[in-house]
């Protein structure tokens, strides 16, 4: 009896008070894509669950952190689960894993592949992990932005330039041609960095709730350019659920990161955050979270402002690399005054305005000159580029200002005529179509030429014949005295009396 009682007190002795089930939780509500989970006390908030359910295991993500339940959003198929399913902690916060081998890749915003390339990471244990939410940089490991990112359209690169490092919005109503600039930009990063030497541009395109079909023509369009390479596309079409349309972005962001601190620029592009917005709205409101203004969940400026805050130019200090956020917003029918597009107007530093008007008069790119603003000027400009459009916006501007009286043209004086004559050759000059980015060095040689008076008498039918054959013709007889000192950012009295010399000629050989 003794033996019998030592071996119970053996065994009480080496029981654990805590149980082994304190860790583990039972779906009690499950739904669209959200689960209610009782239980798991521990639990952290962004924390990676992992949800037992008929089919196999499915992650979660520890959403809401109630006093007697958890809210998470099912990443996967959430009709797999039903109500008494296990869930268990992972112990981890959601991470993607971020590498050169990202390059050339489609993912989902969990990193697995969607391209059928097979496996992106032959050896995974190398591969860093980068948190989806990360604290964005300091302002002390920040420094100002100094260094250009060249999107290959005169108009934005002479009036609204990008810095590396800038955050800047691209905004406009459906079918404008938001996403026709964000791959022109992606496009000119194969150009611009072989012929202006600068390091290689990594590009991430973030397709946030867009059609499958317009998905596959971007990815093609970039492959057959030879631009795949040094992109990354993290798709989330509208046919995913909305758990993954709402980690799209911050999943592109974390990739963006890795290139960042190994001290190299990237550009991310997030098309679109007005969908991406949709997306939190509809899971908020799943889980009971108070809606706000055109029921959007108050933390909705919170959301992008922390997305949209990791965008940075760091120090030399800390490795010298940048990424670029081009945010894309969809007006509905110009009203910018929305919720969403008044946040993020108010967390970047500067936007392109696209409007429909000038599309439909057949002005393409579609820029509003007037309403689009770069914060960081001529900062982020070659000198070049810096000299030539200086008088470019305020021509521009006078232009608009006299647009009205157009149609009285023959009341107006001769001074008038001719400055309204110069803004449609500048706005003629600023058209040109999707997928042809045009180079610095040729962007500042036409731009010249127009803003000089050099192009005054040329018709407006004959505009994009002189400017080829402009081009062309420095190409072949004014590469080196003009074109390359242009490419590396150099115009000092030398090179400014050529390319004025290389006009002139142009015009005398030809009467166009």
């Amino acid at each position: 009896m003794r033996e019998i009682i030592e071996k119970l007190k053996k065994d009480i002795a080496g029981f654990k008070d805590e149980a082994e089930f304190a860790d583990v939780g039972i779906i009690s509500e499950v739904g669209d894509g959200i689960a209610k989970i009782s239980g798991l006390r521990d639990a952290l908030a962004q924390e990676l669950l992992v949800v037992k359910g008929a089919r196999g295991e499915l992650p979660a993500v520890a959403f809401n952190l109630e006093e007697g339940s958890i809210g998470a959003i099912i990443l996967g198929d959430a009709s797999a689960l039903a109500v008494g399913d296990r869930v268990k902690k992972s112990g981890k916060i959601l991470s993607i894993k971020a590498g050169d081998e990202l390059l050339g890749r489609v993912v989902d915003p969990l990193g697995f592949p969607l391209d059928g390339k097979g496996v992106i990471f032959k050896n995974p244990e190398v591969a860093k992990d980068y948190s989806l939410e990360r604290r964005a940089p300091s302002v002390l490991d920040r420094e100002s932005v100094n260094a250009p990112v060249h999107t290959g359209i005169k108009s934005i690169d002479a009036m609204i330039p990008i810095g590396r490092g800038q955050r800047e919005l691209i905004i406009g109503d459906r079918q404008t041609g938001k996403t026709a600039i964000a791959l022109d930009t992606i496009l000119n990063q194969k150009q611009d960095s072989t012929e202006t030497g600068r390091n290689q541009v990594v590009c991430i395109y973030v397709a946030i709730g867009q059609k499958n079909s317009k998905i596959a023509k971007i990815i093609k369009m970039l492959e057959e350019a030879g631009a795949l390479s040094y992109t990354i596309v993290v798709s989330a079409p509208a046919s995913s659920p909305a758990s993954l349309q709402y980690l799209a972005p911050f999943a592109g962001c974390a990739i963006g990161e890795f290139f960042m601190d190994s001290g190299r620029d990237a550009v991310i592009i997030y098309d679109d955050l007005s969908k991406h917005a949709d997306s939190y709205r509809q899971l908020s409101l799943l889980l009971r979270r108070p809606p706000g203004r055109e029921a959007y969940p108050g933390d909705i400026f919170y959301l992008h402002a922390r997305l949209l805050e990791r965008a940075a130019k760091l120090s030399k200090e800390k490795g010298g690399g940048s990424l670029t956020a081009l945010p894309i917003i969809e007006t509905k029918l110009g009203d910018v005054s929305a919720y969403i597009p008044t946040n993020v107007i108010s967390i970047t530093d500067g936007q392109i305005y696209l409007e429909s008007n000038l599309f439909y008069q057949g002005v393409r790119p579609a820029v509003n000159v007037g309403l689009s603003v770069s914060r960081v000027g001529s900062a982020a400009q070659t000198k070049p580029m810096k000299k030539v459009a200086g008088r470019l916006r305020l021509e521009l501007a006078q232009f608009r200002e006299l647009q009205a009286f157009v149609q009285f043209a023959s009341d107006l004086d001769e001074a008038t005529r001719k400055q309204i004559l110069r803004g449609e050759l500048l706005t003629e000059i600023l058209k040109q179509p999707d997928g042809e980015p045009v180079p610095v060095e040729n962007e500042v040689a036409i731009l010249y030429a127009a803003i000089n008076g050099f192009m005054d008498d040329v018709l407006k039918k004959n505009v994009k014949k002189f400017e080829k054959d402009f081009l062309e013709y420095l190409q072949k007889l004014h590469k080196k005295e003009v074109l390359e000192p242009l490419t590396k950012g150099l115009f000092d009295e030398k090179t400014e009396k050529a390319l004025n010399e290389a006009v002139r000629t142009f015009k005398n050989l030809n009467k166009i």
